[in-house]
């Protein structure tokens, strides 16, 4: 789906502007830092929560899912075209695939709303089926103005980590999630795994490899040759800071630099995508800010939200994980504190405490 000029400033009203320009060009584990770096996404804001189909209940001045869908996109789709609350891409490409000329402001509106909730739908929060849009985006899509409030970059690093949780699991195929974050920062912080000949940077950080595109060809020796790379990693073969660099710098945009985004980078608190919920514990890869690495504190045992993703009954989760989105109401006071050293690394406890 085309990003047409006429939706920028809806893009820009949702926070989700240098996203549209990066999937724009590339259609294709990770910390706020490294979600504002490469995909140019908010930190600080509102969590992304809420319910997934009853909005009627939950939401003041909130309409029947469906209703709610007509109201805002101007049309509804066949019944062939929806799977319980999710749409199919491929509807949603033919009917908002291209805003005709001279369209008046509110069909620019409509298509504009289409264009956000598949970039929601196929790039942050992809299912693994990827071709089908929930219609839980529509309260947020309702509410155009206020979208640019919520911290999509914490929302998609939540996700990230429960799809990489589900495929650690043999039974499991196929990954999920915001995946060109995921391979941005492998390349920026492995240079063993880089494709050669592209040196070029450019805002968001991801599109550097706009033009990568391996295919399916040889992916098994590609895969035996990856699994030989990592047994032989040394530390000098992994970059802790590769933001930090001059040339890099230049090219990013400043509003990811303020200090209301730049301090939650360190903080220890809980990361929120509706149901789903997983805890940042930076606290342990304190030379990717420039600290030195202490033995770090036990992991937060929270397997028990693992199954935990919506299904089965829908309910208001600011309410029924309560405790978890005050921890996210709360973040300003887990910020960590430590001095930034020229040389970061591990310090002597933790190399003690690792062997």
């Amino acid at each position: 789906m085309r990003l047409d000029e006429r939706y920028v400033p809806y893009l820009q009203m949702a926070g989700l502007y240098h996203l549209a320009r990066l999937n724009n060009r590339w259609f294709r584990l990770d910390e706020p830092l490294d979600v504002a770096y490469q995909l140019g996404l908010p930190v600080d804001g509102h969590y992304v929560s809420g319910c997934l189909t009853d909005f009627h209940l939950y939401i003041e001045g909130g309409r029947p899912a469906w209703q709610w869908f007509h109201e805002l996109l101007g049309v509804l789709p066949p019944e062939n075209q929806v799977q319980k609350f999710a749409v199919n891409c491929t509807w949603f490409q033919e009917i908002f695939g291209e805003c005709p000329l001279g369209a008046n402001e509110e069909t620019v509106r409509r298509f504009a709303l289409a264009y956000i909730m598949i970039l929601l739908g196929t790039q942050l929060f992809a299912d693994k089926s990827g071709n089908r849009i929930h219609i839980r985006w529509l309260p947020y899509v309702a509410r155009l103005e206020e979208m640019g409030g919520y911290s999509w970059g914490s929302a998609a690093l939540a996700w990230l980590y429960r799809c990489m949780c589900r495929v650690a699991n043999r039974h499991v195929v196929k990954l999920a999630g915001p995946l060109q974050l995921l391979q941005s920062w492998i390349f920026w912080r492995f240079p063993t795994f880089r494709p050669t000949g592209y040196d070029a940077f450019s805002w968001p950080l991801a599109s550097r490899w706009s033009g990568y595109n391996p295919g399916i060809s040889n992916k098994g020796p590609r895969v035996q040759m990856a699994r030989l790379q990592i047994d032989l990693l040394q530390p000098r073969d992994f970059v802790w800071m590769p933001y930090s660099a001059l040339d890099v710098i230049q090219v990013v945009h400043p509003k990811v630099l303020e200090p209301r985004h730049t301090m939650l980078w360190r903080c220890v608190t809980s990361l929120i995508y509706f149901a789903v919920v997983e805890w940042h514990q930076v606290d342990r890869v304190l030379p990717q800010f420039g600290g030195v690495q202490a033995p770090p504190r036990p992991a937060l045992n929270i397997d028990f939200l693992m199954s935990k993703d919506g299904r089965g009954g829908d309910r208001w989760f600011p309410a029924h994980l309560a405790d978890w989105h005050h921890h996210w109401q709360e973040r300003a006071e887990h910020i960590l504190q430590f001095d930034i050293v020229a040389d970061p690394g591990p310090s002597h406890d933790f190399l003690t405490w690792w062997h």
